[in-house]
């Protein structure tokens, strides 16, 4: 990919290609990625002209925005340089290279100490002898587990295996590392266990404006079985993962991923009549939601407008002005 006469670094399309095929996941990575990229793109960029380089920065921003659709912290975290490239108003090319690198080193730094002030308000939740179970893999519900458990308020923790891409083995592992009791369990199995849960902690890959949280598929069937058992549900978020774009209305897109995660090529060219679809997310509604911990905060999911309009100044008149999500063509 060339633009403005200088080639798309091969470390940015590598970064791109990683998060567009879960190499690289979780929300919170997936944003940090995203903003490193950007900074690697404008210190490699090679010509002089500032006019050519705002050009070649605005489409490196779609190139990596588009590497996934669902997960908002990445268009999120790409606006948070973007835009204060546009608003600095660099006079040379130097000068906008150290305003985009600046801005991508702030957002991994506060990425990274936002998890850190999840885990300390989240582990507040958690009481002490609570069996907790969780889905998927999340850096930030792992970070409260992992906090609570250093308090010595944590049973043991259900980790479903998460299918098709077992992202809850990662999990798994990392929970057991650390010294949690860890029970893995297949999917299938959440409402069987679920009697024996005290606390739900997921993490999110976006926030609506509603509270609606969207997140790996079969969140919403973990949410569903807890509200039955009276467990409580707890989504760990950074607030970058609230989309502004649904403050209007707009849905937000759900990925369609290949269907050979789910079965291989053999099978499905055996079995050409059968249609397989893997969707990647789904959404849990808020009233399946006790609560959302924020870094700013613990919040009830109807609140989640706030974060958009107080922490990002997003009102249906600023909106048009956030860069759009461009969903990936495959």
């Amino acid at each position: 990919m060339e633009v403005a006469g200088c080639r798309v670094p091969d470390e940015v399309v590598r970064i791109r290609e990683d998060i567009r095929s879960m190499k690289i996941r979780g929300a919170g990575s997936i944003a940090r990625n995203g903003a490193l990229a950007l900074a690697i793109a404008a210190e490699r960029f090679c010509g002089r002209d500032l006019e050519e380089f705002l050009m070649y920065m605005r489409a490196v921003a779609d190139f990596v925005r588009s590497a996934r659709p669902t997960a908002v912290s990445l268009p999120n975290s790409v606006s948070y340089v973007m835009s204060r490239l546009e608003k600095s108003k660099p006079r040379s090319v130097e000068e906008a290279k150290e305003v985009v690198t600046k801005a991508a080193r702030d957002f991994v730094s506060y990425s990274e100490n936002a998890v850190k002030v999840v885990a300390q308000l989240g582990a507040k939740r958690i009481e002490k002898g609570d069996t907790i179970m969780t889905h998927c893999h999340s850096t930030a519900s792992v970070a409260v587990i992992l906090e609570a458990h250093k308090q010595g308020k944590v049973a043991r923790v259900f980790v479903k295996e998460t299918r098709p891409a077992l992202q809850g083995l990662i999990t798994a592992r990392e929970l057991a590392r650390e010294g949690v009791e860890v029970v893995l369990i297949p999917d299938s199995a959440v409402r069987y266990y679920m009697k024996r849960v005290d606390k739900v902690v997921v993490g999110a890959d976006a926030v609506a404006a509603n509270g609606a949280v969207v997140n790996k598929i079969g969140t919403s069937l973990v949410a569903l079985a807890a509200k039955e058992a009276r467990a409580r549900v707890y989504v760990a978020s950074e607030s970058y993962k609230f989309s502004p774009y649904t403050i209007v209305g707009e849905l937000v897109p759900i990925e369609m991923r290949d269907p050979t995660e789910v079965v291989d090529r053999e099978w499905l060219t055996e079995n050409q009549n059968v249609q397989v679809l893997n969707p990647v997310f789904d959404v849990t509604p808020p009233e399946y939601i006790d609560a959302i911990i924020t870094e700013v905060g613990v919040i009830p999911p109807q609140a989640a407008i706030l974060i958009l309009v107080e922490e990002y100044g997003v009102t249906p008149l600023t909106i048009e002005h956030i860069p759009a999500i461009h969903p990936d063509a495959d």
